[in-house]
Formats: structure tokens, sequence, C-alpha cells
């Protein structure tokens, strides 16, 4: 059984007549008797009842018409759906990210995405203490966004930008650009921050920056999501440090001060990636490149 004779019942189905049917499928209307034939013979039952002037399907002819149809149709849709994927035009793609892109990079990102590549289905995952190279490497995520710099042979990357770290602090607050070295008062305050106890990116290098600033920080609540830590500075519960990109968040009674240490923003896939969608994912980000901060 082929997907062609199938085609040809399909058509014979509807028309009811051989030679109109032969006709419509540019073949020989012997060739077509041919064509049912073998395909009746295949099932073991007949699919059409006819003399020298009629033809009708049988219960079983007229239940095949129905299934098949739907199959058909389906059938023409993945292949369709194949052709896009091949030409880059729509498909599948996976993308992991920090969540300090979520209201700066990652909007602006998807919607030229969707503008440029309609039909692409996207599948979106944000992280906190992941290995972005094993999910790459495993197939668990096509695209990743990361501030760490992944350095394998099997895995491409191209930084995105720079940006500032900045501590974030309520509307009334005493700290600004000109008392942020007041060091002994920032070791008195609550910080909203991360466990630095993480190996994470981000946790690393706060230890670091408090390192530098020669003081353990006074943790009132350790979180991983940047939403939910502004959300808590807004309401005075204490201070945090996060990338810049989070001003653009625009969270009520939150003021952010800049500080001399940047954090990067990469973007990494896998080396020689045949999926040509994903490539096309891939340029997209490059050309916003840090026309987004």
């Amino acid at each position: 059984m082929t997907t062609q004779q199938i085609k040809y019942f399909l058509v014979l189905a509807k028309e009811l007549h051989f030679w109109n049917t032969a006709e419509k499928m540019f073949i020989s209307q012997s060739s077509l008797t041919r064509q049912i034939q073998a395909l009746e013979d295949e099932l073991g039952f007949s699919l059409f009842e006819r003399n020298k002037r009629n033809v009708k399907l049988t219960d079983a002819g007229k239940f095949l018409q129905k299934h098949w149809t739907k199959t058909m149709g389906e059938l023409d849709q993945i292949q369709r759906q194949a052709k896009k994927i091949d030409q880059g035009d729509a498909g599948y793609v996976s993308i992991s990210y920090p969540g300090s892109i979520t209201f700066s990079f990652l909007p602006n990102f998807l919607e030229i995405i969707k503008t440029n590549i309609p039909d692409l289905k996207l599948e979106l995952a944000e992280l906190t203490d992941e290995n972005h190279q094993k999910l790459l490497l495993n197939y668990d995520t096509d695209i990743a966004f990361s501030r760490d710099n992944i350095q394998h042979t099997n895995i491409q990357t191209v930084k995105l930008s720079t940006e500032p770290i900045c501590i974030a602090v309520p509307n009334n607050h005493w700290l600004d650009k000109n008392s942020i070295n007041n060091i002994d008062k920032l070791q008195q305050e609550n910080f909203i921050i991360t466990g630095l106890h993480q190996t994470t990116f981000f946790s690393s290098l706060l230890r670091n920056l408090f390192n530098q600033l020669g003081f353990e920080p006074k943790i009132s609540i350790e979180s991983d999501f940047g939403g939910m830590i502004l959300n808590l500075v807004s309401k005075g519960l204490g201070i945090s440090i996060l990338p810049n990109s989070f001003k653009h968040s625009n969270f009520n009674n939150v003021r952010f001060i800049d500080l001399d240490q940047t954090i990067d923003l990469y973007m990494h896939w896998r080396k020689n990636e045949a999926n040509k969608t994903i490539e096309k994912v891939i340029n997209s980000a490059k050309y916003m490149n840090t026309s987004i901060y």
C-alpha cells in the first residue's frame, strides 16, 4: 500500500467515476483500475461496488474514506511543516535564560523572533542553578542565555552585552551615589539576595563583591528570583544587588544605584547545529546585541 494509491482511492471515492478520476490524477483509466485493484487485494476486501454504469463505495470503503481523508490531511501538514523546518521558517526551539533578562532583553528578543518566524514554537525555561553546558549537550535546551562564559569544544558562545551591577533600594532609602562608599552603614542593612552558598555564577560574583567590600552581608531573605526580590525591596523589607537590566521591571518604590562592577550576557548553542530554525533565532539575538540596554 502506498500513499499514492490512497490518494487515487480518495479522489475516486469523491468522483465515483473512473474516467473523471483518471483525468484528474493524470493517469490512464486502466492504470487507475490496476492501482485500486492492487489496493483492494492487499486489504483483502472491496472498496467499491461497481458495474458497467455505476460506482459506489462499500461500507468499508466509506469508513476508510473518512479516516484516510483525515490521515492524508495530517500527512500533508506534517510534510509542509518539515519543509518549513528545513527552510528555517518554523519548528520548535527551547530557550533557557536567567531571570535578569526577563524585563529587558527577552521580551524584545521574542518580539523580533515572532515577527520574523511567526510559525515558530518556543519553550522558555528560567533557570537558577542549572548547568547550561549539560543542558545543551543533552539536547534539553537549544539556546542558553547565561551570565557565565561556557568554554567547550562542542558549544559556540557569543557575548551579547555588558552591564553594571546595581544596588536596589526603596525610594526613601538613605543610600545614593554619594553615600555608596559608606561601608559601615551597609553592614547594618538587611539584604535580600541569592544564597551565597550556592555554586551559581551570580552567587560567586556576590561573594567576590562582598569580599572586596570587606564584610559579610546580613541576609534576611534568600531568593533566586529577581521579580520576587524587587517586590520585597519595594515593600521596604531590605535591599538587594542585581544586574542593571532589572531596571526595566518598573517596580514602584525601587531605585537602582550602579556599582563599579559589571556583568556580561552570553548566548550559547551547539556547534554545527543542523536545525536552520535555531540558526535564524541565533542571528536575531546577535542583531539585537547591546541595543536593548
